[in-house]
């Protein structure tokens, strides 16, 4: 039987400081609380997912994929500025912008821009 939640009234707070993390975090224990259905929230929060970002993709004959070498370009469907899908566990949960990590210029990161909520609704 699935349990109704007010994401709504969850995610009201508009504390700045708060990361989105946090917020899932916070909606779960919340949960957990007013079900009474985990006893150990802590537990569950610990269990690793699979987390992708997703800048695009391509579909490509199996002819012109044998043909692809060293410093070919496959073009993806995304366009540079548009925003890219954060998955979890092969679900959309967010959507963001890719960044440069400012510690190390070598690497990207992404910032959240919004967070999808169940069902495909958006949280921004």
């Amino acid at each position: 039987m699935a349990q109704s939640f007010d994401y709504d009234s969850a995610t009201a707070s508009d504390d700045a400081e708060t990361s989105p993390l946090e917020r899932l975090a916070e909606i779960a224990a919340r949960t957990a609380e007013e079900t009474g259905k985990f006893a150990n929230v802590d537990a569950i929060l610990r269990i690793p997912v699979t987390m992708q970002v997703v800048l695009g993709s391509a579909t490509i004959p199996v002819a012109n994929l044998m043909k692809l070498g060293r410093g070919a370009v496959v073009p993806l469907d995304h366009r540079v500025g548009e925003p890219v899908d954060v998955v979890v566990n092969g679900r959309v949960v967010a959507r963001g912008e890719v960044v440069v990590v400012e510690e190390d210029n070598s690497r990207f990161g992404v910032s959240l821009t919004e967070i999808v909520g169940p069902l495909g609704q958006s949280d921004s």
